[in-house]
């Protein structure tokens, strides 16, 4: 994801005069500091996820399936790509040849692919289990798994084009210097293909699953509120309980909605604009340039950023990360019957409260 614009834009400025050494470039040494952080925060946080949903197997149920396969997406993206981006923030030739430059920008691609489809996946597995907490569902887990797997496979064909046509360039810089760059936009494929791709994964990979996920979140976080205004008339605090922690989930379901659109919509501002607007080499200035870079940390800050959410609003979850991590646990059977989801129709009408995020998008003990 970043490689692709930041390439696309020393494309447009190492030939120029106005190029600016690395050595001379703050992000040079803002960037690699803040991927150091996403690096080791989404390492921790996705690791701990992938160890619990192997270690426990209550844990395996459908909405951790598509957890767990969200979490690999992430993990991937934070393994092949933070620590290339960040060197390229350093570094001003491409050192690793024309193999890591298409198995980066490849595997790049099948994260992102991973991550949005699953999250999608996720949205319509959660409003089914919320709007009908009761009936059963539909859904199984070798279903699930089969989804999962679906979503893997049609990633990794999306990623083709990448894999197969992203190389090495080279360009002239001042002094007559050479500088080699990894480019997923071949140059004899002209700037028709750049602008395609562009689009396509604007489309593909952000603004058709937005849509999707922002219909079962806004309908999720509708029929909440409805709910509440149809429950019968007060009868304890338990009723009072129920009827708040509704509401807190409607207004949670939309907070993450504007998360995913936070963290993305800048870096497909900045493509659709240096791609599609004529004069954009001419009036890329000091504001693009910081966009860019914003842009570009948002997108990575979202694949470390969903373990934080889900700690903060899932018990079971912060109980195990405390557990694995934090060594808080104070004895081994108080987490004995620990799930990070309650799936279970009988227990959703048991309980009081329910917490959802759309990252677990589960139903967890409050009692």
């Amino acid at each position: 994801m970043e490689s692709e614009a930041m390439e696309s834009m020393d494309e447009g400025n190492i030939t120029e005069e106005g190029y600016i050494p690395y050595s001379q470039r703050p992000e040079t040494y803002i960037v690699p500091v803040v991927f150091a952080i996403i690096f080791i925060v989404g390492v921790l946080g996705n690791g701990t996820l992938v160890f619990i949903f192997a270690r426990h197997k209550r844990m395996r149920n459908i909405p951790n399936t598509y957890i767990f396969s969200l979490a690999l997406g992430d993990l991937l993206v934070i393994v092949s790509c933070v620590p290339f981006t960040s060197i390229l923030y350093t570094l001003e030739s491409w050192p690793w040849g024309g193999l890591i430059c298409k198995l980066s920008e490849a595997t790049k691609d099948v994260s992102i692919g991973v991550s949005v489809f699953t999250l999608t996946a996720l949205s319509a597995e959660r409003y089914c289990a919320i709007v009908n907490p009761i009936r059963r569902h539909i859904s199984t887990k070798p279903l699930t798994i089969v989804t999962a797997l679906a979503i893997w496979m049609v990633s990794l064909i999306l990623a083709l084009p990448a894999a197969i046509f992203s190389n090495v360039q080279s360009a002239l810089v001042q002094d007559n210097r050479t500088i080699e760059y990894c480019s997923p936009f071949p140059k004899e494929f002209g700037k028709t293909y750049e602008k395609g791709v562009v689009m396509f994964k604007f489309l593909a990979y952000y603004a058709v699953p937005l849509w999707v996920i922002a219909a079962f979140y806004i309908l999720m976080a509708r029929h909440l509120v409805l709910s509440t205004r149809t429950l019968p008339g007060e009868h304890g605090k338990g009723q009072t309980n129920q009827i708040q922690a509704r509401k807190k989930v409607a207004r949670m379901v939309l907070a993450f909605v504007m998360i995913f659109i936070i963290c993305f919509l800048p870096y497909h501002i900045f493509m659709l604009w240096f791609h599609f607007y004529p004069y954009s080499h001419d009036d890329y200035d000091e504001f693009w340039h910081a966009f860019r870079i914003v842009g570009f940390c948002l997108s990575y800050i979202n694949s470390c950023i969903n373990p934080i959410a889900l700690y903060f609003v899932s018990k079971a979850f912060r109980k195990y990360f405390n557990r694995y991590l934090l060594c808080c646990l104070r004895s081994e059977t108080q987490y004995s019957d620990v799930t990070l989801v309650h799936v279970n129709s009988s227990s959703y009408r048991r309980h009081n409260s329910v917490i959802t995020s759309h990252y677990s998008l589960s139903h967890a003990d409050k009692s």
